[in-house]
């Protein structure tokens, strides 16, 4: 099946792909490979801002990942055109503004991994990082990175 016809079938719409913020480029191929810049949590109303273990939910911050992970596939999209040409998700990075006693950000970066099987199937099975950040930019919940496979 499609990954349009699965993203359709799921109800999900991807947003445009963000602009950066700084002095950098939203994505990079080299070879087979594309370098998807870090998104950071936002959703059609803003910015997605809070701190985990400080007024932010495990589940609020999960559904911040997952709309970075979104971005990401918007980005994958404006980088290559057609999604069908993913043959894997080979990495998400990602950074969760949190407290220093907060230790659950691989449940808030599930929030991203699972968007990514839900919509690649199994090859959006990746490898991934999960860590803390005292701050992140804007004040956002979640920042994350992705590097993928196209053929």
């Amino acid at each position: 099946m499609s990954v349009e016809k699965t993203l359709a079938e799921k109800g999900i719409t991807l947003p445009e792909a963000p602009m950066p913020a700084a002095n950098y480029v939203p994505f990079v191929q080299t070879g087979n490979l594309v370098f998807v810049s870090g998104q950071i949590s936002a959703d059609e109303n803003g910015l997605i801002t809070g701190k985990l273990g400080d007024g932010t939910s495990v589940e609020e911050g999960a559904a911040a990942a997952r709309r970075c992970g979104l971005a990401l596939i918007a980005q994958l999209k404006a980088a290559v055109g057609d999604l069908d040409r993913v043959v894997r998700v080979v990495k998400l990075t990602g950074f969760v503004n949190s407290t220093p006693d907060f230790t659950d950000q691989p449940k808030v970066i599930n929030g991203c991994s699972d968007l990514m099987v839900e919509v690649f199937g199994d090859a959006g099975r990746h490898s991934r990082a999960a860590v803390s950040a005292p701050s992140l930019p804007f004040g956002v919940a979640v920042e994350i990175e992705a590097v993928f496979e196209i053929r």
